[in-house]
C-alpha cells in the first residue's frame, strides 16, 4: 500500500474540510493506494456526533464523497465534481470506534461521468455504510486551470 502525497499541502488559501491538514474544523483524512482502490483511515471525534455517541450521518458522507474525488485524482490524474451520491447507512458508528477504514474504487465510466461505489469499515471490518457515487470529471488542463492539480503521485514515484 503506498500513502498518496496530497498535491495541494501548502498551497496558500488550501482549507479542504475532508483533505486539507491545517484546516482546524476538517477532517484531515489522508489517503493510501491499495490496487485499484484508494483506501483512508479515520479515527472518529465525539464534536463529530448526530446522536450521542454515533457519528452523524453528514459526516460519513463527507468521507466517502471525500474518498470518491481522491478515487479520480489518483486514478484519472484529473479533477471535477460529484454530481451524485447514494448512501445506505447499514449499521451505525460510534464516535468511540477507534478507527475506521473508508475504501473507494471506480465501477465504470461513461464519457465525463465516473462511477465509483465506496464503503466505511468499522474497527471490527464490518460494513456500516456504502455509496454509489457519479463523479463528473473535468480535462487535465480544466482541472489545472480551476483546481491548481498538477497531477496526483504516491510515496517513492
Amino acid at each position: 500500500m503506498k500513502k498518496i502525497i496530497n498535491p495541494w499541502e501548502g498551497l496558500d488559501g488550501y482549507m479542504c474540510f475532508g483533505c486539507a491538514p491545517s484546516n482546524p474544523m476538517g477532517l484531515h483524512m489522508e489517503f493510501y493506494e491499495d490496487g485499484d482502490d484508494i483506501v483512508a483511515y479515520w479515527e472518529p471525534e465525539a464534536h463529530y456526533q448526530g446522536w450521542l455517541n454515533t457519528l452523524h450521518g453528514g459526516i460519513l458522507t463527507t468521507l466517502m464523497d471525500e474518498l470518491a474525488g481522491w478515487v479520480v485524482l489518483r486514478k484519472l490524474q484529473t479533477s471535477g465534481m460529484t454530481s451524485r451520491l447514494d448512501a445506505r447507512f447499514l449499521k451505525s458508528l460510534s464516535t468511540c470506534e477507534p478507527r475506521l477504514t473508508i475504501r473507494g474504487r471506480i465501477k465504470d465510466r461513461k464519457r465525463n461521468a465516473i462511477f465509483i461505489e465506496t464503503e466505511i469499515y468499522n474497527s471490527q471490518d464490518e460494513l456500516c455504510t456504502r455509496a454509489d457515487l457519479v463523479y463528473f470529471i473535468v480535462t487535465q488542463e480544466q482541472a489545472t486551470e480551476k483546481f491548481h492539480f498538477a497531477g496526483c503521485k504516491a510515496e517513492g514515484e
